[in-house]
């Protein structure tokens, strides 16, 4: 049925439940289980005397996002793997969907979205409208 599933946990409710429906989908599917999470653009940092240490932080926030991740998804039969970007979640659901030929994305219908995010729109709408597979999003 699907061989390539794109899930993006970001450490919410919403997404452990979208996650846990992307690793039954991929049991039945034998099919590979991408992790994606993006973080902050490090760009806001330029300048600061501690640069390097902040971005550091961020990184290890996301890996620890995907570590959580893989944690909940235990022993599995099927191939996980992982990609940690750095820009919108958005985008990068919908870089990795692509390059990665995905044929389903899983996503919380809630995360841990700024203000900002729930005023301009959700990562889920705009994976919704750019997509270019089906879209499940899990409550």
């Amino acid at each position: 049925m699907f061989e390539q599933i794109v899930v993006a946990p970001d450490g919410s409710e919403h997404s452990h439940r979208a996650l846990e429906h992307a690793k039954h989908l991929a049991e039945c599917s034998d099919a590979t289980l991408w992790l994606v999470h993006a973080f902050a653009h490090t760009s806001d940092l330029w300048g600061h005397d501690k640069f390097d240490e902040l971005v550091t932080q961020r990184k290890t926030a996301g890996q620890d996002i995907l570590d959580e991740a893989r944690k909940t998804l235990g022993d599995t039969t099927f191939d996980v793997q992982e990609e940690l970007l750095e820009g919108p979640a958005a985008e990068a659901i919908l870089n990795v969907a692509e390059v990665r030929n995905a044929d389903l994305i899983v996503l919380g219908t809630r995360g841990h979205g700024s203000l900002q995010g729930m005023l301009v729109g959700s990562v889920g709408n705009k994976v919704l409208q750019h997509a270019h597979c089906p879209v499940m999003l899990v409550r």
